[in-house]
């Protein structure tokens, strides 16, 4: 199956059938997104097997099966199926029918065209006019055939009528002659100038999901739920009632009837338009885009006065336990490096992560927009709710690691690749040091926190705080977020206790100074996509994609362990 765009998304009256997410006008300001925030829609199936609710539309694609005996190809059987089958097979061995399969094939395009493979244009494209005339007039009857050969990359494409055959492969280019974008498009668009690309459906090329995410923080996270003012405001319908009426008179009278809707006094209820009025929630306050981590740096590092757990933001800083146990360890203690690296540790027992499917790509081409033509008034949003573990490292000992000024040569060499790479991501990302440093870091505790904590390393999170300058920033969320509403178990947030996560860091910094494929992985010159890793490899530094905004790039084990024979310090080698 494949999946419609956005536009599909809708009601029998064509809304959109997803909920609209509030309090999140702050993300969308740092993010850089105009459109509204909406939820998937969800349908549930009733016990009498009808469907209530709006579904994600899709349709069968790709529109080719083929016989695993014989290799015939049909095009669309589902139409001519018997109704009292529950399978299609193939017309080769009628006393024994064999079952038609997907051709797992498709066409893509780097403009983001997809469609059916053109099996008739392949075999054929190299024969002779006539012979495609005479193959055409028989299109209901099956005539390509798609055989195994003795090389596992190769098949044969057999056209029975003509006799005209093509070896064909996987990641053949071909003119895209399809003129309609995708298939369930039936709009007429011009043919691509480029060709496109057979590939297998779950080729990473044929569609790679392009996603923004972004922490809810004080004060949209701070909203106390059930209020007047927040039903008010969570109302479209009604705030454009009260907005749009033309008389004082008439204004009263609809202030009335919703304080009895409400069940609130009519003063309540004109307070709490009044505070929509002044801007409420955030009266005013914006994130241009850009200092979005810089303002969930903020929210993490200060303390928050007068937290309760229900609210969707809830850090509890443990620091001045921090200092007490790093005073009681004793000089010789291995531990102690660790202790002392650190600045700040606090447990995040509650988050909320807004995370938004902004379009997606082929072929590594142009990004399209989840509505195909960049038109939708809203994007497919989730709220994803967690916690984690966040700790900064002391300032003053990473300046001192970077005056040293050692990793010059290695440093430009990746800078000079990942600029070659034309790798974009959220934000403006400078590749130094204390990046790398921090980034390999947060990889290697969460390949720790599998092993030692039990947790999947595909469902943990990083977000990296890294900058220098005036307003310096040193600090690393490691969290997990899931859709559910309560959130995790609450396991790691558990493990920002002092001494646990002490314990923790010290076998995060033994491991990095060590792999299993060394001395290769630490002596590598490059390695990974764009050469842009350099000591890190799946044995020490690689955890799952889904868990790495950075796309699994930018490692290098180095700037935690040191390399003495060519008189790089490492981080936690150095004080």
């Amino acid at each position: 199956m494949t999946v419609k765009d956005i536009r599909k998304w809708t009601d029998r009256h064509g809304r959109p059938g997803g909920r609209l997410i509030l309090y999140v006008d702050q993300v969308r300001s740092a993010l850089g997104i105009d459109q509204d925030l909406r939820e998937p829609p969800l349908a549930r199936e009733l016990d009498n097997g009808q469907v209530e609710g709006v579904c994600i539309p899709a349709m069968l694609f790709p529109s080719w099966m083929r016989c695993s005996k014989c290799g015939l190809l049909f095009y669309k059987p589902w139409k001519t199926r018997d109704p009292n089958k529950n399978v299609l097979n193939c017309i080769c061995q009628p006393a024994s029918p064999s079952t038609l399969n997907q051709t797992p094939w498709i066409l893509v395009h780097s403009d983001g065209h997809m469609a059916d493979v053109p099996w008739h244009y392949l075999v054929h494209k190299d024969a002779m006019s006539q012979k495609q005339h005479n193959c055409r007039s028989m299109p209901e009857k099956p005539y390509l055939r798609l055989s195994d050969t003795v090389s596992g990359s190769e098949r044969k494409l057999l056209c029975t009528v003509c006799g005209a055959n093509h070896l064909f492969r996987s990641g053949e280019h071909i003119p895209f002659k399809s003129s309609h974008c995708q298939p369930w498009i039936w709009e007429h668009t011009e043919f691509p100038v480029e060709p496109g690309m057979i590939l297998e459906i779950n080729d990473a090329r044929v569609h790679s999901a392009i996603t923004m995410n972004a922490l809810v923080i004080p004060p949209e996270s701070r909203i106390k739920k059930g209020t007047v003012v927040d039903r008010l405001y969570s109302s479209t319908s009604k705030r454009k009632r009260i907005e749009t009426v033309r008389t004082e008179l008439a204004r009263q009278s609809i202030f009335r009837q919703m304080a009895m809707e409400f069940h609130c006094s009519e003063k309540d209820l004109k307070n709490a338009w009044q505070e929509i009025q002044n801007g409420y929630p955030l009266y005013g306050a914006q994130i241009t885009p850009g200092i979005l981590l810089e303002r969930e740096y903020q929210a993490l590092t200060d303390e928050i006065p007068d937290l309760s757990e229900d609210e969707d933001f809830v850090p509890r800083h443990h620091c001045k336990e921090l200092k007490m146990l790093a005073g009681q360890l004793s000089e010789s203690s291995r531990t102690l490096s660790a202790a002392q690296s650190l600045a700040q540790l606090i447990s995040v027992t509650r988050l909320k992560e807004i995370q938004v499917f902004n379009g997606f790509q082929r072929l590594q081409g142009k990004t399209v927009p989840p509505d195909i033509s960049g038109k939708s008034d809203w994007l497919p949003a989730m709220e994803l709710y967690g916690e984690g573990i966040f700790f900064t490292i002391e300032e003053e000992y990473l300046q001192k690691w970077e005056e040293q000024n050692r990793h010059g040569q290695r440093i430009k060499q990746l800078q000079q690749r990942f600029i070659a790479s034309g790798l974009r991501f959220n934000h403006d990302l400078a590749v130094t040091p204390r990046f790398l440093l921090m980034h390999t870091l947060a990889h290697i505790l969460i390949k720790r926190l599998e092993a030692e904590a039990g947790y999947p390393a595909a469902s943990i999170k990083e977000r990296i705080y890294c900058a220098t300058g005036k307003s310096p920033m040193s600090g690393i969320l490691i969290y997990v977020a899931v859709p559910d509403i309560f959130g995790s178990l609450g396991g790691l947030s558990e493990l920002a206790e002092p001494r646990r996560f002490i314990k923790l860091l010290r076998a995060a910094i033994d491991h990095a100074r060590w792999c299993s494929l060394d001395p290769v992985c630490s002596e590598h010159e490059g390695q990974g996509p764009g050469l842009l890793n350099r000591a890190a490899c799946h044995g020490c530094a690689l955890i799952p994609d889904t868990s790495c905004i950075y796309g699994n790039v930018l490692l290098d084990r180095t700037m935690i362990k040191g390399d003495f024979s060519r008189d790089i310090p490492g981080f936690f080698e150095s004080f």
